[in-house]
């Protein structure tokens, strides 16, 4: 069984139900709790996070609909066996962010050639190797476009 806690804030906006699946979700996708590896009972979480047994199954029904984790009758739930859930996850974070960005680029008025152009000059900004001067040039035209567009 898992024993990293979960750290709720009741000043946060955010409601409670959202946050064990957000902290759940990250500490799976970090590798912290591997795949087969058992969550606390329902009962138990909402005793340790003083959150009511409702908010925690609200949480554990989502998770488990977004295929995070599985439970198994009179056994409990547990992180999802799934071989690449991890990196599922990242995607679906990636995607998430994609959507905005796109959105953005809309209210720009950018065209699908712009937004290709900055995200091949980020990618090339931020790859582990830089040591070529194609990349540093394009991270220096990266970071002027960058700060171009947010004026």
């Amino acid at each position: 069984m898992t024993t990293d806690k979960l750290f709720l804030s009741n000043h946060d906006s955010t409601p409670m139900y959202e946050q064990i699946m957000e902290q759940i979700t990250t500490k799976v996708m970090a590798g912290d709790w591997r795949p087969g590896q058992s969550l606390p009972s329902i009962r138990e979480l909402a005793s340790a996070s003083s959150v009511s047994v409702i908010t925690v199954k609200r949480a554990y029904l989502e998770l488990e609909r977004a295929g995070v984790i599985v439970t198994r009758q009179g056994k409990g739930s547990f992180v999802a066996e799934t071989q690449d859930l991890a990196k599922q996850l990242v995607r679906d974070e990636f995607d998430a962010h994609l959507m905005g960005m796109v959105g953005a680029a809309h209210k720009l008025g950018m065209d699908g050639k712009e937004v290709v152009e900055h995200v091949s000059a980020a990618m090339v900004a931020t790859a582990p190797d830089v040591s070529n001067s194609k990349a540093i040039n394009a991270k220096t035209s990266t970071n002027s476009s960058l700060t171009r567009i947010i004026k």
